[in-house]
């Protein structure tokens, strides 16, 4: 029952997010991104979904093209009759057309077996991209936050500058198991490559925003104790 993740889970913990910083940052460039988040969380579920599924139609087609070709390939081979080859070159012929037959249909067989594997693949990549892509959108946000700008006027305070750092450190972990989802249901090593990337990328953005938030609490440390 806790042994994979729950998409509906992650969906709703975005909602409570967006909801918290609507309420606390209403308006603000953040709240929008969240809200695009949770769209893209809405359509990662869905692609896993559909990616955990079986593609029927496609095996079946897949399966009677490979019985097909199976079958042209027994009745093309009725027609070698090596045993009557008159001559050295009429031999070596006849073996070249059935070898470069076995390979032709060989290729193929191995292409078709693999095609349902590579189109969910490359599905799931492409949303994996998207999530890189807002991941780094979301470190934008961050980047911004000076901890040391807090003399500036228009700048936010340090409690609320923390809540704002916290709340793209938890968008960034949610995107990570937005991308886990995919390592779950898929066991291609390029796809567990994508994922581990991104785990790792958003792994690295939160330190940068922790340090942050550590650096934040010892300047309103040092302020109090000033005072």
């Amino acid at each position: 029952m806790y042994q994979s993740l729950d998409p509906a889970r992650i969906i709703e913990t975005l909602d409570r997010l967006k909801a918290r910083i609507e309420t606390r940052f209403p308006n603000s460039g953040l709240s929008r991104v969240c809200g695009e988040l949770t769209a893209t969380a809405r359509q990662t579920a869905r692609r896993a979904a559909e990616i955990a599924a079986h593609n029927w139609p496609l095996r079946i087609s897949v399966s009677i093209v490979i019985l097909a070709g199976i079958v042209g390939l027994l009745s093309a081979l009725r027609y070698f009759h090596l045993e009557d080859a008159e001559a050295d070159v009429g031999l070596l012929q006849s073996l070249e057309a059935a070898v470069n037959l076995l390979i032709l249909v060989g290729g193929a067989t191995w292409f078709l077996i693999g095609l349902d594997d590579r189109l969910k693949r490359q599905r799931a990549l492409d949303q994996l991209h998207t999530l890189r892509s807002m991941a780094h959108v979301v470190d934008m946000h961050q980047l911004t936050k000076d901890p040391h700008a807090q003399t500036d006027p228009s700048a936010l305070s340090g409690n609320d500058l923390t809540r704002y750092l916290d709340y793209c450190a938890e968008m960034l972990a949610l995107i990570a198991k937005l991308a886990a989802l995919y390592a779950e249901r898929m066991r291609d090593s390029v796809v567990i490559d994508a994922v581990t990337e991104i785990e790792n990328l958003t792994t690295g953005l939160s330190r940068k925003i922790w340090q942050k938030i550590t650096l934040i609490g010892a300047l309103d440390e040092r302020s109090a104790r000033g005072a």
